[in-house]
């Protein structure tokens, strides 16, 4: 099981070089053959993610010896621009390898949260079930590891951003997407920000735990600073086990 921890030692962050070592690390680790890969990494909205470079490098890495696609978690925001595409990721991934996420089209059910565990876990706020939906490339079958790339950081919805939200909201649809936002809302932005463990992010847990097990994700999680225009990843933490986001919380935090 790929379990790969990193953490800068300075404020200068971790080097390229680490960074792509563990990459590299991440994927000679895997015990399946790569025939095609699909990168799901945030929008422009998330520049500050560091995720840009490392698509790139997983793209790089991967491009001779299997198909790669790439999904931006845009949720329900527009897509990228040509222009926020190459300041992202730069201009060695071609544009025909992006797809646009269309979260009222493009996804399927895969399951459903039960409306008794969200009335246990609101106490009391919201007792309607949610659905868990994906895009339906997700449950496809033809990808042989689907890498989910981002950043942990304090959010006002969740508590702590990323790990399974980039897929069940990032690449969701409707209902998963509304309602999970209304349970941050009602339950309170001043109880769970920057928090692990809030209803929003135990809806995810058990949409993880009971519908994505036969998903071959693995979970790219950066903690990051900015400072005058240049990012610094502090922390590269790899892995599909929640210990991994585990690790990233507590190093953003």
């Amino acid at each position: 099981m790929i379990d790969i921890r990193l953490r800068g030692n300075d404020d200068s962050g971790l080097t390229d070089e680490q960074i792509r070592v563990a990459v590299r690390d991440s994927i000679e680790g895997l015990d399946r053959t790569i025939k095609n890969a699909l990168i799901i990494p945030p929008d422009f909205t998330r520049y500050h993610s560091g995720a840009g470079k490392l698509t790139e490098m997983y793209y790089t890495l991967l491009k001779d010896g299997c198909n790669v696609d790439i999904l931006p978690a845009l949720g329900t925001h527009m897509p990228m621009s040509d222009e926020e595409r190459t300041e992202m990721f730069g201009n060695e991934i071609p544009k025909e390898c992006f797809i646009d996420h269309n979260w009222r089209e493009d996804v399927v059910k895969i399951g459903e949260v039960p409306s008794d565990f969200i009335e246990e876990i609101s106490e009391g706020l919201m007792k309607e079930s949610i659905d868990v939906e994906v895009n339906k490339l997700l449950v496809s079958g033809k990808y042989d590891i689907i890498i989910s790339i981002g950043q942990v950081v304090p959010h006002e919805v969740v508590g702590m951003a990323n790990y399974s939200k980039n897929i069940f909201v990032g690449c969701g649809g409707k209902n998963m997407i509304n309602s999970t936002h209304m349970l941050g809302a009602v339950y309170g932005m001043e109880r769970l920000m920057g928090k692990d463990h809030s209803p929003v992010r135990k809806v995810f847990d058990y949409a993880e735990e009971h519908f994505a097990k036969g998903i071959p994700l693995m979970y790219v999680l950066t903690v990051t600073t900015e400072h005058q225009g240049e990012i610094a990843i502090h922390g590269l933490f790899i892995g599909r086990n929640r210990g991994v986001f585990e690790a990233a919380v507590a190093l953003s935090q």
